[in-house]
């Protein structure tokens, strides 16, 4: 009888085993490990691609409802992405949006409200670096708390700058300078905008309050004709996306750390290494090229029209996708890549330098400063330092050819211009990848192995066209004087 009756109960509970079965196998973690990627990382491209839904819903929902609706409809998808990704670690960006909402009304348009809020955001992000930080790369709170940490000092900045006299500023200070008080909401509503939370791009406080107020359209007044725009970037981007998902199980960065590596003749590690760094950048432009798409959809991407009055759409611009994929120079590079957060730095730091006097010492730091803001891995101190090297040697050998009439002269030989693009595009690409090697690998016992099975090439490249280009610019380039008198 009893077996009968366990029978029966074993019959009767099987469906809710084979549900339970069911949903276990769909659940995110096995999607992910089907997809050969991590569930945190596939939480992450799910909650960048539900900007899409979100912007689509703002359009035609809230587009014209009062201001206050809007920040709490951006406040609460914020908080509800923070925590479908970090569970209860949310809690250290509503944290530090609170404090700095308290920051500005109790110390208010003060210098000690601006290096509070440096000091104070800065040690948080980096105590939470040193926390959490392991040896591999890893999508924690910290990920989309250092895009917070710069829109809060900038906020910090703007607001400190609003309260100074309008001719003691910039034109480009005046643009962002806060004039009004901004309310908890508002802050909140910047802070955790949907389409920016996770990785960016950086925008003002003065943009973000255009947008919620209707100001950032081609059709004053009207839902932005931004459709066309916004699928373009989000096509672009699933290129990308596809692409680096077909190739990173062929290229892994893995693989510079393995004996077989090591063993490789030198002329291989050079080209692994040339091909790794182009293509380990494609992760950064896929997730910049969705976001784009999605601010451009609500209108955050408006930037006035062009002289032919044709709407522009790139306020949100992350990546430069052309520039990035032609240019064969280091600045061109940083010129495409991560805009907004280059411009945030030139903008909140490095100008704000300029009483030190000198360009290079302002430069300097403000790549220090980037590395500490990427987390506290050695190798991002070598990836910036070597930014630093290679755009300075870069920029004297671009005066050099300038100056020298006969490099200048073999410069502009037709016949040898595709030559020259070949190997200024196999010099940039390796030492982008040698830099981006460090970047990668985080800790120096991994970055110092793949270095040293290439001989520091980069570091001895650079560090001796550093040293030799003044003496070889002495040698060819005329002298001032003998100049005016071949005139």
């Amino acid at each position: 009888m009893a077996s009968a009756v366990e029978g029966d109960v074993g019959t009767a509970t099987e469906p809710t085993r084979v549900l339970q079965w069911g949903f276990q196998e769909l659940s995110l973690n096995n999607l992910a490990t089907s997809l050969g990627a991590s569930e945190q990382a596939l939480r992450l491209i799910i909650s960048i691609f539900l900007g899409y839904p979100l912007a689509l819903f703002y359009r035609h929902y809230l587009f014209y409802k009062d201001s206050y609706l809007i920040h709490l409809f951006h406040t609460s998808t914020g908080l509800s992405i923070a925590y479908f990704n970090f569970g209860n670690q949310m809690y250290h960006s509503l944290l530090c949006v609170i404090l700095q909402f308290l920051i500005l009304r109790l110390m208010g348009r003060t210098i000690t409200a601006v290096l509070t809020t440096f000091c104070f955001q800065m040690a948080y992000l980096l105590a939470g670096y040193y926390w959490t930080a392991t040896g591999n790369y890893d999508i924690k709170w910290t990920m989309p708390h250092c895009v917070l940490t710069l829109k809060l000092i900038g906020l910090a900045v703007d607001y400190f700058d609003g309260g100074k006299d309008q001719s003691s500023l910039s034109s480009e200070q005046q643009k962002y300078a806060i004039r009004g008080i901004p309310s908890l909401l508002e802050v909140a509503g910047f802070s955790y905008f949907y389409g920016a939370f996770l990785v960016g791009p950086q925008f003002s406080m003065n943009h973000y309050m255009k947008l919620v107020h209707r100001k950032l359209t081609d059709k004053p007044g009207e839902i932005p004709s931004s459709t066309i725009p916004a699928l373009k970037r989000l096509s672009l981007g699933l290129i990308y996306l596809v692409g680096y998902v077909f190739l990173s199980p062929h290229i892994p960065e893995n693989y510079l750390l393995t004996e077989d590596y090591e063993n490789r003749r030198f002329w291989f590690r050079c080209m692994y290494m040339l091909i790794w760094g182009k293509f380990v950048l494609y992760k950064y432009v896929t997730c910049w090229l969705v976001t784009e798409g999605v601010c451009i959809l609500t209108g955050l991407g408006f930037n006035d029209f062009d002289e032919n009055g044709k709407a522009k759409w790139d306020a949100c611009a992350n990546m430069k996708v052309w520039l990035f994929e032609t240019t064969p120079r280091f600045t061109g590079t940083i010129a495409s890549f991560n805009i907004n957060t280059n411009a945030w730095v030139a903008r909140y730091f490095f100008k704000r330098l300029k009483f030190l006097g000198n360009k290079q010492l302002s430069q300097g730091l403000s790549l220090l400063f980037l590395a500490l803001w990427h987390g506290l891995h050695s190798g991002y101190l070598i990836c910036f330092q070597m930014e630093f090297l290679i755009v300075i040697v870069e920029r004297q050998a671009a005066s050099l050819i300038r100056d020298s009439p006969t490099l200048s002269n073999l410069a502009t030989i037709t016949v040898l211009q595709p030559f020259y693009y070949l190997v200024q595009q196999t010099i940039h690409w390796l030492f982008m990848g040698y830099s981006m090697t460090a970047f990668c690998l985080f800790t120096w016992d991994k970055w110092f192995k793949v270095y040293k099975s290439v001989y520091f090439l980069g570091h001895v490249f650079f560090l001796s066209l550093l040293f030799i280009l003044p003496y070889l610019r002495k040698a060819i380039v005329p002298r001032k004087e003998k100049l005016k008198k071949m005139e």
